[in-house]
């Protein structure tokens, strides 16, 4: 695997998470019916998932999926991160949400409808930054 540095993954997060929080912010708005309530729990995310990505990050950097490395850096390895992420995502969602609207069934709501619109973002947003050779010392070819 490329050589990736911290910077990189500063940098995803960054970027991630202004997408992420922005479509937080809109669903909770739209489920809630409350823009109070959908900003309050887009910038309560903006701590535990900037934290949370960043780990995810830090802990696939360090993943070998096959024997050869052959799928380091392929569309299966983004799925995978994909699923893995959207699970730890959706759970924190949920939980910011009930807390700060008080509302278990609209927690839910928000966290089913994220499971579709972040999976669709964040595929997308992989496959953006696989393009991206910022925070590389080489990339290998996949």
């Amino acid at each position: 695997m490329a050589n990736v540095s911290y910077k990189r993954h500063i940098a995803k997060t960054i970027t991630w998470r202004l997408v992420g929080t922005l479509d937080t912010i809109f669903l909770s708005w739209i489920i809630t019916g409350n823009p109070l309530d959908g900003l309050k729990i887009g910038l309560a995310e903006l701590t535990t998932k900037t934290v949370l990505y960043y780990l995810h990050e830090r802990v696939w950097c360090k993943i070998n999926l096959s024997k050869e490395g052959i799928l380091l850096e392929s569309r299966k390895r983004h799925i995978a991160k994909t699923i893995t992420w959207r699970f730890i995502g959706t759970i924190d969602t949920m939980t910011l949400a009930w807390i700060i609207s008080g509302n278990p069934l609209a927690a839910i709501q928000i966290g089913f409808v994220e499971v579709i619109t972040k999976m669709v973002l964040y595929y997308l947003h992989e496959r953006a930054w696989y393009r991206v050779n910022f925070g590389l010392t080489k990339r290998n070819k996949s």
